[in-house]
């Protein structure tokens, strides 16, 4: 199959427009309506429901979905290792959620650039799921996560201890009153969420949930507000008096994990990856919802 075809409906389903894909693949939007449905002919089967101003996919786009991103990923990885290959470089594909790359990865990736220049890294923003299938199918080598996995087949290396503080706008603000005018609730995960329910119970729902870090520490400084944040985006802002620590609110403590395949043939690069970001040695699984 041509892979132009699954480049193709992947972007379709990411922007649900057809004519918002034509432009990001630099096609016309009659040349994404052909390899939609040639790509249709192919599977035998409708991927997409097309009603006005609605695109969804179908049961079997849904699934084809999955199998094509694993086909784009391993096409990609390949085109880059028989590149790396002729050049006598070696390479890594690294993946991590968005605010992992803002409040942890970001100089880490600096300094891996630096240090070792024959290293070919691909970074990717990934959610939880999409990490632990990418590392299973093998298409993934490492991946950073605020949640330890469960399988036979991953290993597991506790990163750093991250602390997640709540901030403030206004310099006095005591826990209550944060929590009261304009509080934003950052999705950090599963555990967060169990987490601040049990410390605050009574809380009314928040006006405001976001599920990235640096959006909602820009909605505070824009707006004013309050919002449970990490220690290492907003020390410089605090810093400068333009956030302020809640001293009498809960700080909240996680420990970031680097994953990676038990039979990996890449083990020496990873492990010399996670000495750079100064690993602590075998993780401890935490449950949910500890503090």
């Amino acid at each position: 199959m041509d892979t132009e075809l699954l480049r193709t409906f992947v972007e379709v389903n990411r922007t649900r427009h057809f004519g918002k894909a034509a432009a990001n693949l630099y096609l016309t939007q009659s040349a994404v309506s052909a390899r939609i449905r040639l790509l249709e002919q192919v599977v035998g089967v409708p991927v997409f429901t097309r009603t006005r101003n609605d695109i969804r996919l179908t049961p079997a786009g849904t699934k084809l979905l999955r199998y094509a991103e694993t086909i784009l990923t391993a096409w990609n990885r390949a085109r880059q290792e028989i590149a790396v290959a002729g050049e006598e470089r070696s390479a890594l594909n690294v993946g991590a959620a968005p605010d992992m790359w803002d409040i942890l990865l970001g100089e880490w990736l600096v300094a891996l650039a630096r240090e070792r220049p024959d290293l070919a890294v691909n970074a990717e923003a990934l959610d939880t799921d999409a990490q632990l299938r990418r590392l299973n199918d093998g298409t993934l080598e490492l991946a950073f996560m605020l949640e330890s996995p469960e399988s036979s087949g991953l290993e597991v290396e506790e990163i750093r201890r991250l602390q997640f503080e709540l901030v403030s706008t206004a310099p006095e603000a005591s826990a209550a009153q944060a929590l009261r005018e304009g509080y934003v609730f950052v999705n950090w995960g599963p555990w967060f969420g169990v987490t601040h329910a049990r410390h605050f119970p009574d809380l009314p729902p928040p006006a405001v949930r976001l599920g990235l870090g640096r959006l909602a520490c820009e909605l505070l400084l824009a707006r004013g507000g309050a919002a449970y944040l990490p220690q290492q985006m907003t020390a410089p802002l605090v810093a400068r008096g333009r956030l302020h620590v809640v001293v009498d609110a809960p700080t909240f403590e996680r420990t970031a994990f680097g994953v990676f395949p038990s039979a990996s043939a890449n083990r020496h690069t990873i492990g010399d990856a996670l000495e750079m970001l100064g690993h602590g040695g075998p993780a401890r699984t935490e449950r949910a919802g500890s503090a």
